[in-house]
């Protein structure tokens, strides 16, 4: 009978959920703006070898620093290059960091943070070494590791994912301090049940909310970090069009072309700005003191 009213309980949260992003969407058109947009980013970047119009790597030396123009929407670079192609195979580069930092620094920080935040003496080793990597701004740290391992996709993804993790450690922790005095937990540890099963069904499913609001915001700031180390030229390899590589090599010529960085910025902005709106949303969702404020 318990498990039946459980059950019963898990079905009608989950409607409430459905209901709730539904008002969600209705209501704050800034949360819709933000998803729209990153849809139709995710889908730009899916598709682009078929809406690029010219090879985002081919050299036309005569077409050099051309205005947009029919031909070349957004514009050529310094050595002919089609920055409309380039900047939508942009999205892809950018979106597969972002993604992947998202998703490896959420798992990373669930399973750190949950057994640091039940464990004391876990606790006290742990946050000081992460509280030692966290007193580092994260651009400097992010350019030191960069620089010792080598300038690649793989590894710039590597060091994002180092850098954020202990952020997400930090509030997995916040959150198990509290989660294991309560008395389902007392409860659970009571009748037996092994550490292990405590930490994975009582504990790290409560810790998904925030984990989902911030890893939204992990997305955006991934994106960030990895243009701004590509703009500084340690960052994806330079044959790689990601929008950070454009507009670090368009800033040279930012007085006789200024498209060539202004079109990856324009779409670099945008996305960054959806991925913390729809944070805000999700936060407004999961967020029962938040729910029934706006």
């Amino acid at each position: 009978m318990a498990v039946e009213v459980a059950g019963r309980l898990r079905q009608v949260a989950a409607a409430g959920q459905g209901i709730g992003l539904w008002r969600l969407i209705r209501t704050r058109t800034t949360f819709a703006a933000g998803a729209a947009i990153l849809i139709l980013v995710s889908l730009m970047a899916i598709i682009a070898p078929v809406i690029q119009r010219h090879d985002p790597q081919g050299l036309s030396p005569v077409d050099r620093v051309e205005p947009p123009s029919a031909q070349h929407w957004f514009g050529t670079d310094h050595l002919g290059r089609d920055v409309y192609a380039r900047t939508v195979h942009g999205a892809r580069i950018s979106l597969r960091v972002a993604a992947s930092v998202a998703l490896i620094v959420s798992i990373v920080g669930v399973t750190i943070g949950v057994v640091v935040g039940y464990n004391r003496i876990a606790d006290n080793i742990a946050m000081r070494l992460l509280d030692g990597m966290m007193a580092f701004p994260t651009l400097i740290l992010a350019l030191a590791l960069v620089a010792t391992l080598g300038s690649s996709l793989n590894n710039v993804i590597m060091v994002i994912c180092i850098v954020d993790t202990p952020g997400m450690v930090r509030i997995v922790r916040g959150m198990v301090l509290s989660l294991r005095e309560r008395p389902y937990v007392d409860a659970a540890r009571a009748i037996g049940t092994p550490l292990p099963m405590i930490l994975l069904r009582e504990i790290a499913p409560n810790t998904i909310a925030p984990v989902l609001v911030q890893s939204s915001v992990y997305f955006g700031s991934a994106i960030l970090t990895e243009s701004a180390l590509s703009f500084l030229g340690v960052g994806t390899p330079p044959y790689i069009p990601s929008w950070g590589n454009i507009i670090g090599q368009g800033r040279a010529y930012i007085q006789v072309g200024f498209w060539i960085a202004f079109f990856p910025g324009v779409f670099l902005a945008l996305t960054v700005l959806a991925a913390n709106l729809v944070g805000d949303g999700l936060r407004d969702l999961l967020d029962p003191r938040l729910r029934g404020a706006r």
